[in-house]
């Protein structure tokens, strides 16, 4: 029965390609055999996709869309044979690369690699979940399958090296080695031996042939009881079944054609002249998932029905986090660096929700934040991910769709650059998932331009459903906290090394808003508007202009982000339209010319020298915001 139901995948998979004209067939076509086996050893109920104790189930390669919608549809998720008909089409649940929104998707891979380091994401959550719950609540599975490019990517191997240090005994990676890529044979960039690489890091291996199901059945049985993580090698042929094309490359990425589909289906007893069929006996066995995962769902809840009050309400607010326990720490008229009142702050989170939880890329010393007293993973709430921000972004991306995590991750501002991809799925996805990233601008000093962030803060800004918050003082620092909480996206909280001193209270709108007036004059001429430590630059610039009889608006804009969803009339209020407006930051800044008629920012990479020096070489001093503004209402 099983080449009966490979082979439906197969040409569900070729149909849904020919069909939009667009997509990669080869590589579910080469899966196929691989994942109707899977489908029998994996414990998941789709009629409840967000089962916490489910298997997960992680596709790598994104790319290979068109397996997982057939995959989703035989086991009875909520994706029909229409959807499969509209694989690729304006909003449909069947997108080019698979996305959460579409039931029994559990994570949006994208780039290569990223599904990988995804795997271990959610590996390493259900260890914490276990820590927890229990061993009886929590004690499933994470499978993953990827390819020669997922491998090829160093974000794999960032994630694995973790996966093998805490011995992942709970995941399973099968790699589909069909040794084709985009460009022809992996051998013309690639001659690593996997399985040494792997059993280095950590792993158990094993090496299979990826279309013999005795083999496949094997390799799952022994995945069961292994005391470390487990990478199976599938040798598979790209594109199993469809003739002349099997094992080419030209079958990674395109439609196979209408005749070499139908040869194929010919050639494996089915009927040519049928497109998207499936016959009843395929559909049964592949819908026996809805039967078993019911089953082992209603046996889980009556285990978590049986739980203690006090894990009954340990789960409960896993599950429901409520953000009005949290004891913010008080920072009125205090001097500090942002990176240390963040770090007071991440620590009151971390004693109100118990599934608060994050680490630093080898940096919480610098980025202040050690959850003190909350242990180490996997036994408390700190994570330690060594020198790894891409790994990093995408497993705690993983830790925020497990479903009962709040997770953040640490580095220094300029590291943001490598770990890009993930906060952009984050954004995607809209996961609460806080970026902690410290050292925020040429304030960095005497490291140089290598170190100084400089453009990241625009870069970050322009992203979708990102919050990117530049908090100029403790107290402000609190508020923002206080909004991104209840935000349903990912933040960023980018903060200084250096000491800021405290500001007064907002005297139009707040932190909520992105943008308030933080002084304010009767007749104002100008207005000055900052993030961060150029906030209080402004404030002795507004009191050099006031000495010269000029009026200043004083506007702090700790979210950019925010301040553009605002209506235009709150937009009016704090950049009052009879004045100029002068924006200043420490970065380049440009986004600012959406409001601001001239901006003071950076053009350089800046340079080595103690902080004081390149503020003042670069010309963030009051005394040059002040004559900018003069010349400006001249």
């Amino acid at each position: 029965m099983y080449k009966k139901q490979a082979d439906t995948i197969r040409f569900l998979c070729a149909d849904m390609v020919q069909k939009a004209n667009s997509g990669h067939p080869g590589a579910p076509m080469g899966l196929a055999d691989i994942v109707t086996v899977l489908s029998t050893h994996l414990n998941h109920n789709p009629k409840n996709p967000n089962w916490l104790n489910r298997d997960r189930l992680v596709f790598s390669g994104g790319h290979a869309s068109s397996l997982v919608y057939s995959f989703l549809h035989l086991s009875g998720y909520d994706v029909s044979l229409d959807d499969l008909k509209a694989f690729r089409q304006l909003h449909s649940k069947t997108p080019g690369h698979p996305e959460i929104e579409t039931a029994g998707v559990e994570i949006a891979t994208g780039p290569l690699g990223q599904g990988v380091a995804n795997a271990v994401g959610f590996a390493m959550a259900a260890k914490s979940a276990q820590n927890l719950l229990g061993s009886d609540i929590i004690n499933h599975k994470v499978y993953c399958l990827c390819g020669d490019g997922d491998l090829q990517e160093g974000i794999s191997y960032e994630a694995c090296a973790l996966a093998g240090k805490h011995n992942l005994d709970n995941l399973v990676i099968i790699y589909d080695s069909n040794e084709i890529t985009i460009e022809g044979d992996t051998s013309i960039a690639w001659a690593e031996d996997v399985k040494v690489r792997f059993e280095a890091a950590g792993f158990e291996v094993a090496k299979i042939d990826g279309h013999s199901y005795d083999e496949i059945e094997f390799a799952l049985n022994e995945a069961k009881n292994k005391t470390k993580p487990y990478l199976i090698i599938a040798k598979t042929k790209i594109a199993k079944g469809a003739g002349e094309l099997e094992g080419s490359h030209h079958a990674h990425g395109a439609p196979l054609g209408a005749e070499i589909i139908a040869k194929a289906k010919e050639a494996a007893g089915f009927d040519p002249n049928l497109s998207f069929f499936v016959d009843d006996d395929v559909k049964f066995w592949f819908n026996l998932a809805l039967e078993r995962g019911d089953l082992a769902n209603a046996l889980w809840d009556k285990k978590v029905s049986e739980l203690s009050q006090d894990k009954k309400e340990l789960l409960n607010s896993l599950l429901n986090p409520d953000f009005s326990k949290i004891e913010f720490p008080v920072f009125n008229a205090q001097k500090i660096a942002t990176r240390d009142s963040n770090g007071k702050i991440l620590n009151a989170i971390a004693a109100a929700l118990p599934g608060f939880i994050g680490g630093s890329a080898d940096l919480a010393p610098s980025n202040k934040t050690e959850l003190k007293g909350f242990g180490e993973y996997p036994n408390g709430k700190n994570l330690h991910f060594g020198i790894r921000e891409h790994a990093m972004a995408a497993i705690c991306n993983a830790y925020a769709r497990y479903g009962i995590f709040i997770p953040f991750s640490a580095t220094f501002f300029i590291f943001s650059d490598y770990l890009k991809a993930g906060a952009r799925l984050a954004a995607l996805m809209k996961l609460k998932h806080y970026f902690i990233w410290t050292h925020d601008s040429i304030g960095v000093g005497e490291d140089g331009p290598t170190h100084e962030p400089i453009e990241q803060l625009s870069t970050f800004r322009a992203m979708p459903n990102f919050y990117t918050f530049r908090p100029a003082d403790g107290v402000e620092n609190v508020e923002c906290w206080k909004v991104a909480l209840r935000l349903n996206a990912p933040c960023a909280f980018v903060c200084s090394r250096q000491g800021l001193n405290p500001l007064d209270e907002p005297k139009f709108g707040s932190v909520a808003n992105g943008a308030y007036l933080i002084k304010e004059s009767q007749n104002p001429q100008i207005t000055l508007v900052a993030s961060g430590s150029e906030v209080g630059l402004c404030l002795e610039a507004s009191k050099l202009l006031e000495n010269s009889g000029i009026g200043v608006n004083v506007v702090s804009a700790p979210c950019f982000d925010l301040l553009c969803e605002q209506e235009s009339s709150y937009i009016n209020r704090i950049f009052a339209p009879q004045t100029k407006i002068l924006a200043v930051e420490a970065a380049t800044a440009l986004e600012w010319y959406k409001f601001a008629d001239n901006v003071l920012g950076m053009r350089s990479f800046g340079a080595s020298a103690p902080a004081d020096e390149l503020f003042k070489y670069f010309g963030f001093s009051a005394t040059n915001v002040a004559n900018i503004a003069k010349d400006m209402i001249k």
